[in-house]
């Protein structure tokens, strides 16, 4: 049976991300791994001529909202996953293959999708119970895109804000919506060290 095809086209809006075989963790398991991956996201954004929108780093899975100029999704991500993989393979040391299969994807088309897909992106960690708050972790693009921190340069806001109302107030409203979600999500006891 051959692999679904990928549709890739020229700045289309993907939420992309892949997750560890058999859910083990994959980041967080040895030091600076997260950061690692970060420091390669940003040369393969560079490199692919990506934007990056929203970014969130979780134990044994990643997401990223980005589009692709060039569609080249598959190519970028390849080589994204396989670095890490060959970097952590060496760093732990172990064989086989890391990630559970090449990346799942879907296509972002209206614009309550961004929206809700911002707001997903930065709970996710506060969801698994790892944190109280988005900004509590440091693996995402949530306080960059608040403003409670300088934002990598392979960031691209413009695009989120401007859901937001872009100027001056667009991060205020970015948190309030993002705070909004937070309703109904506490922190686990075993997260919390109860």
């Amino acid at each position: 049976m051959s692999r679904a095809l990928r549709i890739q086209a020229p700045d289309v809006l993907y939420h992309v991300g892949s997750r560890a075989v058999e859910k083990q963790r994959i980041f967080g398991a040895v030091p600076f791994d997260r950061e690692w991956f970060i420091g390669r996201l940003a040369r393969i954004v560079l490199s692919y001529e990506w934007r990056c929108h929203a970014y969130c780093v979780m134990g044994n899975h990643f997401h990223l909202v980005i589009d692709t100029p060039l569609a080249n999704l598959s190519a970028g991500m390849r080589d994204l996953k396989g670095s890490y993989a060959q970097w952590f393979n060496r760093y732990k040391p172990r064989e086989g293959a890391l990630f559970e299969r090449r990346f799942w994807y879907r296509i972002v088309q209206r614009e309550s999708h961004v929206f809700e897909l911002a707001r997903y992106v930065a709970l996710n960690p506060v969801r698994a119970g790892l944190v109280r708050s988005p900004e509590e972790w440091p693996w995402s693009s949530y306080a960059a895109t608040a403003g409670f921190e300088r934002p990598p340069a392979f960031l691209h806001l413009d695009d989120v804000l401007s859901c937001f109302g872009g100027g001056v107030l667009a991060r205020g409203r970015f948190v309030d919506f993002v705070t909004d979600g937070l309703r109904g999500t506490t922190l686990s006891d075993e997260a919390a060290g109860v």
